[in-house]
């Protein structure tokens, strides 16, 4: 049955999150949901599966190994981080499943720097359990190399660099770990990482990441939207004081987070995540942006990360190429082709408690409407404070 071996199997971003949220917001609290884009029907039975899965992840411990490797490759992080995680552990009773038919419920809720550690773990595993329990067929082990070592061949020819951000709705660790060793095996320099800090350090190879959207959704209901952004960012730069500098850019809009991103933040990050929307008019926008504060945008990067395929890919690089430096970040793609339907879930915060607060609702205003999470009360709020007509 799925289960994790790790506890760095997981994204990169979760763990520099949570050393920040350790930092800055020890007391605040969150609450997770489950998100069933695709409208997947779980068969019966699934949640005790899966209840099983995550009461084993209670026994996942830092190795001294695994220890060692987070110092060599992230000096940025305190060594007191450091020690903390080696006596962190997963608790299961921070996560509520239920099932009724074919639908399933999953909700998370604790201190925030114990719960951010779930949200990944938890949809690989439901993933992997859910095509062990349906009895879905998957290609055999050296077509999943063989398709892995196919793509590689035709993005070292645009030429590109790329990272894996697969883990959160990959196949299996079985896969994974398939499509990792043949990307690190493959002979150029295309291959750049990969978001799963376990796979980084079985295969040697560098941990990608820097935060996720839930950094800005805590931020709003802290500080309220219109400082979402900036004090997010501020917050971070205080923290990694220039280290990790990529900043995600459609929590509320790529459009709100450039009116917020000012001259300051502008040089001091190395540069912006595109998660959502037209990759082409981000870009467009970017350009933009980095000109209008007297900035030369090839000194920057964007690293694309929406849904991307090679055809996204290459599209994307012929437009970059000469005006700004990009990379990118291909998750499913890499992590789930090997014949069986990919999985849409995702598993989002839904509420925040900051310290001395109220438990508050939070959303995402992603690029890409379909995209948006939270109640559509909350939405309408957000859009009406942050001047959104769309």
């Amino acid at each position: 049955m799925a289960a994790l071996s790790s506890i760095l199997d997981n994204d990169f971003y979760k763990f520099t999150m949570q050393f920040a949220v350790s930092k800055l917001f020890p007391r605040a609290r969150a609450r997770y949901q489950f998100i069933n884009r695709g409208n997947h029907q779980f068969p019966d039975g699934f949640d005790k599966k899966l209840r099983e899965a995550i009461s084993e992840m209670a026994q996942l411990r830092l190795t001294k190994l695994e220890k060692q490797f987070l110092r060599e490759k992230c000096p940025y992080i305190d060594p007191t981080y450091l020690d903390f995680l080696q006596g962190y552990r997963y608790d299961p009773e921070e996560v509520h499943i239920e099932q009724r038919g074919g639908e399933l419920t999953v909700g998370i809720e604790g201190y925030w720097y114990r719960t951010i550690l779930w949200e990944v773990p938890i949809m690989s595993l439901i993933c992997e359990l859910y095509y062990e329990v349906t009895g879905l067929s998957r290609v055999s082990d050296e077509e999943v190399c063989d398709i892995a070592y196919s793509k590689m061949l035709k993005y070292d020819k645009l030429p590109v660099t790329l990272a894996d951000f697969g883990t959160r709705r990959r196949h299996s660790y079985s896969v994974h770990d398939l499509v990792i060793r043949t990307l690190k095996r493959h002979p150029s320099n295309t291959f750049i990482g990969t978001s799963n800090v376990h796979l980084a350090m079985k295969y040697e190879t560098t941990p990608i990441g820097t935060h996720a959207h839930e950094w800005f959704m805590f931020h709003a209901a802290k500080y309220g939207y219109k400082m979402a952004n900036l004090l997010g960012l501020e917050h971070w730069s205080d923290v990694y004081r220039g280290d990790l500098g990529i900043a995600l850019s459609d929590t509320y809009t790529t459009k709100v987070f450039f009116t917020q991103f000012d001259k300051k933040l502008t040089k001091l990050f190395d540069g912006v995540r595109h998660d959502s929307g037209d990759p082409l008019k981000f870009a467009q926008m970017t350009i933009a942006h980095y000109q209008q504060k007297g900035i030369d945008p090839r000194s920057k990067t964007i690293i694309f990360s929406d849904g991307l395929d090679y055809d996204k890919v290459e599209s994307i690089a012929a437009f970059c190429k000469g005006k700004i430096g990009h990379s990118f970040g291909i998750g499913t793609d890499f992590t789930n082709d090997v014949g069986v339907p990919r999985m849409n879930i995702v598993l989002k915060m839904t509420e925040a408690k900051p310290e001395d607060g109220e438990w508050t609702q939070v959303i995402k205003l992603s690029d890409e409407p379909n995209k948006h999470t939270g109640t559509q009360q909350e939405i309408a709020i957000a859009k009406e404070i942050l001047k959104i007509s769309v």
